[in-house]
């Protein structure tokens, strides 16, 4: 995607298979936006009896926030399938690892957030009209079960 001439779409997205080593990738596309990359530990408060300055505090679970990507394009419709696949099959549609990669000034990858088995929880496509220059995709968001940055 180094090559696309809009530079308006700072984020390229690729979306694999999970696990899957055949025809791994099944989609990519741009977007202007992405926000929801974030993580949060709940800490778990330990009470100790005769302490009572402070409490020590261990690791608790870690959920993430919704992934949403906004104004963006991709050159198929398998984005709105695997949507539609999932409100069909529910718990047994097939999840997907997310690359996203934010582009520098050359369109080369500077930094990249990976998103682990995420599925598709919204899906809005742009306005439909004629004199426009809508984009495709106007929001997707993504629920996951893992982020790691690169």
């Amino acid at each position: 995607m180094s090559d696309y001439p809009i530079q308006l779409f700072r984020f390229q997205v690729d979306f694999e298979r999970v696990g899957s080593s055949d025809k791994p990738q099944i989609c990519q596309g741009a977007f202007s936006e992405c926000t929801g990359l974030e993580a949060t530990m709940e800490a778990k408060v330990i009470k100790m009896g005769g302490s009572n300055y402070g409490s020590p505090q261990r690791a608790g679970p870690v959920t993430f926030a919704t992934v949403v990507l906004k104004r963006g394009i991709t050159t198929t419709r398998d984005l709105w399938k695997w949507f539609s696949q999932i409100t069909e099959q529910g718990r047994s549609a097939v999840r997907l690892n997310v690359t996203i990669a934010v582009l520098g000034p050359g369109g080369e990858p500077t930094f990249t957030a990976r998103l682990s088995r995420a599925i598709p929880v919204k899906f809005k496509c742009g306005d439909l009209n004629a004199r426009a220059t809508e984009i495709g995709i106007e929001e997707l968001h993504l629920a996951h079960e893992g982020l790691a940055f690169e």
